[in-house]
């Protein structure tokens, strides 16, 4: 069980290659099997690497198991985000979410801002031979959720400010938790804090506006309703800023980067876009119907979730005992179920290590759920349709503009959230969308 107190933690989040399990999880599932007992982040704990106990977990929370996230991650997330609480609150929470993200998709208004900030990325890049992609993509995609969530232009200072509060906030996400000033985790808190003032300075200034007319953005249509209050709605917004920044970001790199390591796949994924753009006039823009043939792009998004593991394990705590198969899972137990490991298991993927597009082609694979990178059940990711039709529409522009290489020393590392060695630096080309030369 390891250490006092801390047991096996720092073993457990030491960082590996996140398009492998780790030799934490490599060197337990091989001495004690898929499911073991360990002492995690101050607590006994269960860590399953079983693909259906990890399907049980998620399909029973409130029942058997609720989210139980270490206390100072809530210290950075705030007591009502989405990810903390459960039950009712939960609910609520989560219905405004999917209200907004369901209502949002397919609205022309956000496919034309997805593309509008696409293209604009790739026009200022045309003069380039580098760039470093992780911070180019965190700026399109936080950008894209302010405007869309609180009217907020790109070109506005408050932007600015609101993307380097986010990127301290990531840095203490999952550092050591200890508020000393000066860490990441103090850093985290304090930004967490200044993103609430700046949300709600902007709520107290629409309230004082008497709402503006038209439909409005997100923040408006929370607003008139009427149904949450100023703590709930801050922490909505945060709460779905945060979704639409950093995993969108995170998943666009890891297809970057295994674009680039697959050259047969990147010629597929530009078939596919050409044939799309040569079915439009000249700058006609894209719509919901040519998202939805984008068929193999989904196949290579699922596959990078797969590769990438942008979420490695989600933490959860029995409520009651537990028995599944010959499992008896403690009440007040820590559970972990971890997603690496399924999408690792020879079991359910031929070649796990390759990364193949292709093997989604079976839909009843995707079905079968043989990825989560979502989550599932009740917690199941509001924003992953938002997410692939984002990261569709990019990888149309980006694909038919530019071919690109990444450094040998540069790959994705789990922390456990990813990040790139050196930020996925590229040395970038421009193209031809229709020639391959």
């Amino acid at each position: 069980m390891g250490w006092p107190i801390c047991g096996e933690t720092l073993a457990f989040l030491k960082p590996h290659k996140s398009n492998s399990t780790g030799s934490f999880l490599q060197q337990h599932c091989s001495r004690y099997g898929q499911v073991f007992k360990s002492h995690l982040f101050c607590s006994p704990a269960i860590v399953s690497c079983d693909h259906e106990l990890n399907m049980f977990i998620l399909q029973n929370e409130e029942k058997y198991f609720q989210a139980s996230y270490p206390k100072p991650m809530h210290g950075i997330l705030g007591k009502l985000s989405l990810l903390t609480v459960s039950g009712d609150l939960h609910k609520k929470l989560r219905n405004v979410a999917v209200s907004f993200i369901g209502a949002s998709k397919s609205t022309p208004a956000f496919l034309h801002s997805v593309e509008k900030l696409s293209i604009s990325m790739m026009e200022s890049w045309k003069e380039r031979k580098q760039i470093t992609f992780c911070y180019e993509i965190r700026k399109f995609t936080i950008n894209l959720m302010v405007k869309h969530l609180l009217s907020i232009e790109p070109e506005e200072p408050i932007a600015f400010k609101i993307l380097e509060d986010f990127q301290t906030f990531m840095k203490g996400f999952v550092s050591l938790p200890v508020y000393i000033p000066g860490t990441h985790y103090a850093n985290a808190v304090k930004a967490r804090a200044r993103l609430s003032r700046t949300v709600r300075e902007i709520i107290r200034e629409r309230q004082h506006e008497n709402m503006r007319a038209g439909e409005g953005d997100f923040l408006d249509v929370i607003l008139k309703k009427r149904s949450l209050s100023e703590e709930e709605t801050v922490s909505i917004v945060l709460d779905i800023m945060l979704g639409g920044y950093e995993t969108t970001a995170t998943l666009l790199a890891l297809i970057v980067y295994f674009l680039a390591h697959a050259p047969a796949v990147f010629q597929k994924l530009k078939e596919e876009h050409r044939a799309i753009r040569k079915s439009k006039q000249d700058e006609e823009p894209l719509n919901w119907e040519d998202y939805q043939q984008m068929e193999f792009t989904n196949n290579v998004i699922l596959e990078a979730m797969r590769c990438g593991n942008v979420v490695k394990f989600v933490h959860r705590e029995a409520i009651r005992d537990v028995k599944f198969k010959e499992y008896l899972i403690p009440s007040g137990w820590k559970v972990l179920p971890v997603f690496t490991a399924s999408h690792f298991d020879p079991n359910l993927h031929e070649n796990p290590s390759e990364f193949n597009p292709s093997r989604w082609t079976d839909k009843a694979s995707v079905m079968s759920k043989r990825v989560m990178p979502f989550g599932g059940g009740p917690r199941l990711c509001p924003g992953a349709e938002l997410a692939k039709v984002e990261i569709s529409f990019f990888l149309h522009h980006l694909v038919l503009n530019y071919r690109w290489k990444t450094q040998a020393d540069d790959y994705p590392i789990a922390y456990p959230y990813v990040e790139f060695r050196r930020g996925l630096l590229l040395e970038i080309e421009r193209t031809n969308g229709f020639d391959d030369h």
